[in-house]
């Protein structure tokens, strides 16, 4: 089983990058960190085609297993991954690029989180299982490593 690991954070090379890292050895997985990429938000009129999301979706669904990976930023995960969720809409509005979006349907997930509670919120976690859930995928871990408190002053 193919797995990539999809990852946004402020930081490239902090926790979650860690957690990554960990996580790619264990799964032989590819790891892609979508802070690199231009990702415009959703727009309906679709001016934003242009940008990196179409060729960067057509990639990730030559996986088997897509695990997305965000810290919790005020209980959500960060805007990029946000706006990655949002646009796949731009597939499920245009009637030729649905036969592509239909192949979630035989893909996994794994969410993998981080902070510094001991668990995710459930609302991070429910933003990413049921929109996944919604576009046929199945749920195949939930992982959480919690981290120490770094002041940073």
């Amino acid at each position: 089983m193919k797995s990539i690991i999809l990852y946004s954070s402020s930081n490239k090379q902090g926790n979650t990058a860690q957690s990554v890292q960990q996580l790619a050895q264990q799964l032989q997985a590819d790891s892609l960190y979508l802070d690199d990429y231009d990702i415009k938000d959703y727009c309906y009129n679709h001016s934003n085609s242009g940008d990196d999301f179409r060729a960067l979706f057509r990639v990730v669904l030559n996986y088997d297993h897509i695990v997305f990976a965000s810290p919790v930023y005020w209980y959500a995960i960060t805007p990029k991954m946000k706006a990655f969720f949002d646009r796949i809409t731009d597939f499920m509005d245009d009637e030729t690029l649905q036969p592509e979006l239909r192949k979630l349907r035989d893909k996994q997930f794994s969410i993998l989180s981080n902070s510094i509670q001991e668990a995710a919120p459930k609302c991070f976690i429910e933003v990413i299982q049921k929109t996944c859930e919604y576009l046929g995928m199945t749920c195949r871990e939930r992982i959480h490593h919690q981290y120490p408190y770094e002041d940073n002053k």
